[in-house]
Order: C-alpha cells, then structure tokens, then sequence
C-alpha cells in the first residue's frame, strides 16, 4: 500500500478520431517524435484487466461486443509528454475525474488514434519524471468479431443448438484489438485478468482462478497473477466447455483422450531436454470450432483447431493421429523456447517457429517411439522448403530489424522460411555439433537468460560458428540454386550453405529438382528393378479404366465400411466420378459430420466434383464455410483440373471483399495466391496476375 501512495494516475477521458484534415496536421507535426516501434522510455510492470463479452448480440446494433476496464502501471524512463500505447479498434468511453488521486500529475491535454501504427497518444501538458510510477486507466468497448483476431467469437451446433465461445488470439499484434497495451514481444509485464461471464460458462485464461462470485446471471471469475510474460501470450476464453477443453460431445466421446495421453510425456521429455521444470502451474490445451493457425502457444493454455487436437480412433488417419502429437510438441517446445525467454523482434521469427518445429519431431519421437517421426522432417520440412527457397522470391531466414514494424510486415514473417528452413537449418546444426552438444548449449543459454531475467533469444548465429560449419571438408562449389536461372535476385544471401547426406527420400527429391534444370540426366529406364513406364500404366489402368461412381457412392452410404487412412482419396474419387447427387450426399454428410478430421476429409472432397461454382460461392458464406478453411477450399478446388479457370475467376471478382470484409485474420492470401495459381504456365496467364499488382493495390508484399 505504501508504494501506491508513489504511483500517479491518468485517465483517458475520451479518444475519437480525428478528421483527415487533423490527423494529418497532428502527424505531420509529431513524425519527428514517434515511429513504426514504441520509443521504449515507458516500460510496463502490471496490467489490470476486466472484460465482460456479451454472448447474446446487441438489441440495438445487433453486433457482438465486449466491454472493458484497464489500468496499466508503468514506469518512466524519459522526461516526455506523449504517452504512446497500441490500440486497435476499441471505442473508449469517458470517464470521470473523481478518482484522481493526489500525486501531482500533467493533465491529459489531446488524444488521437494513429491508424496506421495503431498508436493510442496521448498528449499532456506537462512531462512525465523519470523514475516515477504511472498508471494508466481505460475504460472501452470493441466488437466480439468473427474475424478469428484478438477478442473474437466462435460458433458451433451442438445438437441443433448454436453455441457461442468468446475465445482469443493475440498473437502477433491483436492484443491491442482486446485492450490497450504495449504490444511488442519484447515488453514484458504481468497480467491481472477478471473475466464477467454468463452462468453456465467457464472462464479460461494463462493462470488458475482464484474467486469466482455467483450471480444470478453473472459470474465473476478473476485469475492469479500470470509471470511477467509478452501481451500476445495471453489467452482469454468463455465457454461451456469440458477438460481436455473442447465440445462437451466431443469429449464424452472419447476424442481428447489421445492429446491427454500424450501431453505428459511430452512435457517430461522437454523437461529433460531443456534441463529445467515447466515454467508454471498448470498447462492446459482447449479445441476451437474457428482459428486462423493450426495452434498456438499461449503461456498455459494452449488453443488448437479442432482438427488438430481432438482424435476419433474411428474415423481418424494415421495422419491424423501424427498431426496431432507433432503439433503438441510444436506447442509445448515453446513454453520454454519462446514463452520463457522470448524473441525481441519479429525479424528473428524463425528463431522461435524454426526451433519449435525441430524439436516437435524429437518430442513426439519420445511420445511414440515405434513411428520413425524424425524421419519426417525430410518430408514434411526439408523437401517442402526447398521448393520454396528456389524461388527467386525467398528471402534470407535474419531480416533486419528496421524492415519489418508494421502488422502487415510482421505477419509475413511467419512463412514456409522461417518454420521449415528454420527447422532445416538447427537439425544441420544439431548434426554437425551432435545432438548432445546442441542439447548441452541450448540448456545453457536458457538457464543463463533465466538466472538474470534477461528473457530475450539469444542473437543471430556467430559468423565463426556458421565459416565453420559451411566450409567443412567436402564442398567443391555451390550456386544459388533457382527454379527459373536467369531470375534477378534482388536480395543476395551473405551466407554460404552445406547440403549434408541425408535418406533416400531427400536424394530423389533432389534428383528430380536438378532434372528440371537439366543439371542431371533423367533416368527413365528402371528404379530398383521395376520398369518406371509398366508402373505407370499400371497404375493408369486402376485408377482411370474401372467405372468408380456407383461403387464408391454405395461404399460411402455407410462410410464406416472405409479405412480411415483411405477415405480421403475414396471420397474424392467418389465426387469427381458421380454427379449432384453424390455431391448432395457428400455435403449432407460434411453437416452431420461430428469429428473435426473427418468434416475436413468431406470438406476438401467436395472441391473435386466436376460442377465447383457452387461450392466457391459458399465460401463467402461463413455459415457455409467457416472464415479458418475458405482458403483451403478455394485451393482445393484450384487444384482440380475442372475448377482451375473457375477458380482465378472467382478470386479476381471477389478478392476485394475477401480482403475488405475478411481480413488478414481470416484468409491466408499468401496460400491463397500461390494456391490458385500453381497450375498457371503460360506468359498469359503470368501477366494476367502481373496486370491485378495484388501487392500494391492491397499493400502486400
């Protein structure tokens, strides 16, 4: 109580924005004083949060909202005038002086929304002191949106009844959409969070709750203290969820007990690898009905798409199965090595997805070890990025830190580059030092940066580390390696690379990519004994001379009959050989459906019907096709021959409104481009793309 009687509060009184006219004046005159990055001479200690998401919309405006209270205390570094603090459309109400307390403190003379940085100012009239204690009070309302960004909503049937759930996603920029904060990963803080919520919900967030006060009608529940941590790892939920949280339906069947067995060992294995305890009380994983990623990594509750968390031994693939530990141990590797120390900028992004996506392979290795999944990351990683380094549009893995500040830029950053070749490129590392020593070295930088509280990664590798590793016996010479030769490379990579030995699988892979270039001979006579021409027409007869429809369609009346792991290629090859009735039957099948993997299966097989107008329409239609798989739709149906031209048709006719009403948080449009695109060959068709300059109509880069 002492230190309080310290602290001066401000209050913001009332934040609107100002006409083009003003904001221009106000930013021209303050460009000098304020960029792209907070200034840093005001560093966050606590936040004090309450929300309160409407689950019913509003009478009025019939829109979803939350409304809600903030107090942040900080402290001063530099004498200054000018607060700034991110914020993203909250509508802040005005709020009375009464509460001022003594301390003297500079009155609130102006505030504006800057739009483009997503700044909150707030200009005083006088300037804060250095070494003072302020605090920071909001009070705001926002829209509970389904735009699967910051505080949003998601929906979902559950025996014919729509349920709501007000679920988050910060990461990367959208904590400031929840409530104003100081929103880089490097400005850390502890987080005091009450949640008011309907009764027969249960409120969720990074720590245990510690009072819950009945109401009526309302509940109140307010968490423990959170360790200092990033704004993009808090998690915010309300549901009427059930542990492992997900669908009270889905959990009584039984399709989180797989996630459950499996956590724990994967949790004692990174214990053991990273040579210190779980950071925190409890760690907890929840299934969303709507969510842009596959998962992410908030600081003990981690959220997952349905798909990708919940397994019906029944209906789901083994692919199914490894997807789900793999991407686990993706989530869990960062509550050490990304949570507990923590990237200083989003230029090093390949740092923290780069090491998670190594090491998932070793921590689902450790949670099924008769699988070979370390094998995998040829596959799934190494191969994968190849292909894209190729192009004369890949980019260095270390970004300069001044080239990447605003959301959009931000948001690029997490590509095929920094997950895949990130991965790439420490299993090299790993393999050149073994893994013990990398494991040993790891261990230590965590340890130290956890001893002195430094919580940020360790900088980019040492050029003496990496002349070492790339110049090691065996290189005779290397070039850029690029799918198109003549390409001008604007961006020349300062590093030289080594491609070691590895399986067979990467050694095909790599004969058919120097085959394009020409660089090695095509082998067209046998491959292990078999004639590569007679496999062929082998195949060809099965696949294409028997007459499949009616068969397939029978087969798939009662699913149930069809393995899992080939009900995917069955269900398509069922829909490209029927007609609408099939297509009808398959759709019917997608709403009943209660299995996530399994709605998925019937999902992306009805993009291979031969008639796909229809089913792009209905990606505009989020109660058709949620806003998280629009774009796997509409890439689904761009790879099937009948849907190519259809598909770059619709996407140029409506890409505004995807854009425009969807938003970043919705579509992947980088997936999205590459994806109708792939089957494009001719100079037509480039300049056709070219002619809609995607990249600078949309600022995309």
């Amino acid at each position: 109580m002492g230190e309080r009687c310290k602290v001066s509060w401000l209050y913001v009184l009332c934040v609107a924005t100002l006409p083009s006219h003003s904001m221009s004046f106000y930013f021209i005159f303050y460009a000098s004083r304020f960029r792209d990055r907070l200034p840093g001479y005001l560093v966050p200690e606590f936040y004090n949060i309450t929300l309160w998401p409407r689950l019913k919309p509003n009478p009025n405006s019939n829109l979803y909202i939350f409304t809600g209270w903030s107090a942040v205390q900080f402290e001063c570094l530099e004498a200054t005038d000018l607060i700034l603090i991110h914020s993203n459309k909250l509508n802040y109400t005005e709020m009375k002086d009464e509460h001022f307390v003594s301390v003297s403190v500079p009155n609130i003379k102006s505030t504006w929304l800057q739009l483009q940085t997503q700044y909150l100012v707030i200009q005083l009239m006088g300037k804060l002191t250095p070494g003072q204690k302020y605090q920071l009070h909001a009070q705001f309302t926002g829209e509970l949106a389904d735009d699967l960004a910051g505080f949003y909503r998601s929906e979902y049937k559950e025996d014919g009844v729509t349920k709501i759930v007000a679920t988050s996603q910060m990461h990367p920029t959208n904590a400031r959409k929840t409530f104003p904060c100081f929103d880089e990963p490097a400005i850390k803080a502890v987080f005091h969070l009450t949640l008011i919520h309907p009764t027969g919900t249960i409120a969720l967030s990074n720590e245990t709750a510690t009072i819950t006060v009945d109401g009526e009608t309302l509940l109140q529940t307010t968490f423990e203290a959170t360790e200092k941590m990033s704004t993009y790892l808090l998690a915010i939920i309300v549901s009427d969820y059930i542990r492992i949280w997900a669908r009270k339906k889905a959990i009584k069947e039984g399709q989180g007990n797989y996630a459950l067995n499996v956590t724990g060992p994967i949790l004692d294995f990174f214990q053991a690898y990273y040579n210190i305890s779980y950071p925190l009380r409890k760690s907890d994983q929840i299934a969303l009905p709507d969510f842009y990623f596959g998962a992410m990594e908030n600081w003990g509750l981690v959220t997952y798409r349905e798909t990708n968390l919940l397994y019906d031994p029944e209906t789901s693939s083994n692919s199914n199965k490894e997807t789900t530990v793999t991407i686990i141990a993706h989530e869990l590797a960062h509550m050490w090595f990304g949570n507990l120390v923590t990237l200083r900028w989003w230029n090093e992004v390949w740092l923290n997805e780069g090491f998670a996506s190594y090491v998932s392979y070793l921590g689902a290795d450790y949670a099924e070890p008769d699988w070979n999944v370390k094998d995998l990351i040829v596959l799934d990683d190494v191969q994968k990025v190849f292909a894209v380094d190729a192009l004369v549009s890949s980019h260095p893995l270390t970004s300069k830190e001044d080239s990447i500040n605003l959301p959009g830029q931000i948001m690029e950053q997490f590509d095929t580059i920094s997950y895949s070749k990130g991965a790439a490129v420490l299993r090299m590392l790993s393999d050149f030092l073994s893994e013990s020593v990398f494991k040993q070295g790891l261990s230590f930088i965590l340890l130290w940066l956890k001893l002195f509280d430094q919580k940020q990664l360790f900088p980019p590798l040492s050029t003496e580390l990496s002349q070492t590793f790339f110049l090691c016996t065996g290189i005779v010479s290397q070039n850029h390696f690029l799918l198109v030769p003549e390409s001008n490379v604007t961006v020349e990579s300062p590093y030289k690379y080594v491609i070691p030995l590895i399986n067979r699988a990467q050694l095909v892979d790599d004969a058919f990519n120097l085959c394009k270039l020409q660089i090695l001979a095509l082998f067209t006579n046998t491959y292990q004994g078999t004639s590569f021409g007679a496999f062929y027409l082998y195949v060809y007869q099965i696949i294409l001379k028997k007459p499949m429809s009616n068969v397939i369609f029978k087969i798939c009346v009662n699913r149930y009959l069809i393995h899992p792991n080939l009900r995917s290629a069955v269900y398509c090859s069922a829909v490209a050989a029927g007609g609408e009735a099939e297509w009808n039957f398959t759709w019917s099948q997608l709403q009943d459906a209660t299995v996530a993997s399994e709605a998925n299966k019937l999902m992306l097989a009805l993009a291979c019907s031969n008639n796909t107008q229809l089913y792009l329409e209905f990606t505009l239609d989020p109660a058709k096709i949620r806003k998280q798989d629009a774009t796997a739709v509409i890439t689904a149906v761009a790879n099937n021959r009948a849907g190519q031209n259809l598909t770059w048709q619709f996407v140029t006719k409506n890409w505004e409104h995807m854009f425009t009403e969807y938003g970043v948080g919705s579509f992947s449009f980088a997936s999205l481009i590459s994806g109708v695109t792939a089957r494009f060959s001719t100079p037509q068709e480039l300049q056709q793309v070219c002619d809609l300059d995607f990249a600078n109509k949309y600022n995309l880069s």
